[in-house]
């Protein structure tokens, strides 16, 4: 496969992780819109949602609770929306949940250095 996650997956292309197990990888988001924005990969190819399987959407969805936690304390956020893409807005069509922290303002744009705020995150985890 030549998408651009499974060979994140695959460490053929180098990215920030912040967790990683068995089934799926948490890495930071190389064009962040918030700082702290992370993306929850599958290790296996699915294109999108509607291929998931219980166990494996289960699985995010605990990692998920896991780690979205730690990133909203890391980073000082108020809030924190996961976001999943279909159809037209999924720009890479494998499937990825974003962890999007909220700061409680409308200029939430990303303003430090990803390799800073990965440092800071990886602290709290």
């Amino acid at each position: 496969m030549d998408c651009i996650f499974c060979k994140i997956s695959k460490k053929k292309i180098s990215s920030k992780i912040l967790y990683e197990d068995d089934e799926v990888m948490v890495i930071m988001d190389t064009n962040p819109n918030v700082d702290g924005h992370a993306l929850i990969i599958p290790k296996k190819h699915y294109t999108d949602y509607l291929e998931l399987d219980s166990q494996i959407s289960s699985h995010i969805m605990d990692v998920a609770q896991n780690i979205g936690p730690k990133i909203m304390k890391a980073v000082r956020a108020q809030s924190l929306t996961m976001l999943i893409n279909y159809g037209f807005a999924q720009k890479v069509k494998h499937l990825h949940v974003h962890l999007l922290p909220d700061f409680g303002t409308r200029s939430n744009h990303a303003k430090e250095k990803i390799e800073d705020v990965f440092e800071i995150i990886k602290k709290e985890l």
